[in-house]
């Protein structure tokens, strides 16, 4: 009888973009407006088993910009991988779909969001890089002080 391979896999199976808007609510108008929009930006992570040993992770973005309360334009986007994850001590687990996944992802989020804000007639807005391993630690550690009987992995 053979033996099982219990080695770790973390293998990519797809990055995709899984969903993207542009809204310009108040155009043309507030395009004669010179002043300097004020930017907001908002990131999320989420993940999410699809079958077993593959996990959905989405990373989300939205990119609000206003002069004074009026928007000028808003974008909304959901860049998501699909990545083979087998063998994993559960911490590890935690670790890989809140630290590793997401800054594979990260990029081409960033691209397709400045590349949209260009295609709707506006400068690109460069998001940051992001640590994701100082996102998720301190999402742990709120999690352990939320609930310190039993710590949760967050992602």
């Amino acid at each position: 009888m053979a033996e099982a391979n219990l080695d770790p896999v973390f293998q990519i199976q797809r990055v995709y973009l899984k969903d993207m808007s542009l809204e310009q609510p108040n155009s043309p108008e507030i395009l004669l407006n010179q002043e300097q929009p004020s930017v907001e930006i908002q990131l999320g992570v989420d993940a999410k088993p699809v079958a077993d040993g593959l996990f959905e992770i989405t990373v989300t973005a939205t990119v609000h910009t206003k002069i004074e309360e009026k928007t000028v334009f808003m974008v909304e986007a959901k860049q998501a991988g699909i990545f083979e994850i087998r063998n994993m001590e559960n911490e590890q687990l935690g670790a890989i779909l809140g630290i590793a996944c997401p800054q594979i992802v990260y990029p081409y989020l960033r691209s397709n969001v400045a590349d949209i804000i260009q295609r709707g007639g506006f400068p690109p807005v460069h998001m940051a890089e992001i640590n994701f391993q100082a996102m998720y630690e301190q999402q742990q550690a709120q999690a352990t002080l939320a609930t310190p009987e039993a710590p949760q992995i967050i992602v």
